[in-house]
């Protein structure tokens, strides 16, 4: 079945994994992530990295290591961790945007724009101190 909200599996895992260690009152390490977010471990170790070299968490090597925010919580976005994973989301258009479109007014009554705008806007005000920290 088709979906029209679609987010990649690694934004999925940056976004639900950065709230869980927003939250957490101790370093959690890749593999206690996935047990709490269902994701593959491999996965979950991948994006983890990822975000620990941009500085959104700070990462301890060994066997008491893992994983904590590298800044605030009520400093980090949704919107800051989907663009380090996805880049600048881009804009929802339709294909017939322009001069190509037969219409004098969008049929989709330009949903598509307002769609990108509050979704940026809602990744944007969403902070993961918002999520228990």
């Amino acid at each position: 079945m088709s979906t029209i909200f679609k987010i990649s599996e690694a934004a999925n895992i940056a976004i639900h994994s950065m709230a869980v260690i927003a939250r957490s009152k101790s370093q959690l390490n890749a593999q206690q992530v996935a047990a709490i977010t269902g994701f593959s471990k491999n996965h979950t170790a991948k994006v983890l990295q990822q975000l620990a070299k941009n500085h959104l968490l700070e990462s301890v090597r060994g066997p008491g290591g893992g994983f904590s925010l590298g800044q605030r919580a009520k400093d980090i976005s949704l919107l800051n961790v989907y663009q380090l994973i996805e880049g600048e989301p881009e804009a929802i258009h339709c294909k017939m945007d322009g001069s190509r479109c037969p219409f004098e007014s969008c049929i989709f009554g330009n949903l598509h724009r307002k769609f990108n705008e509050e979704f940026k806007q809602f990744m944007h005000n969403k902070k993961l101190a918002s999520f228990g920290a």
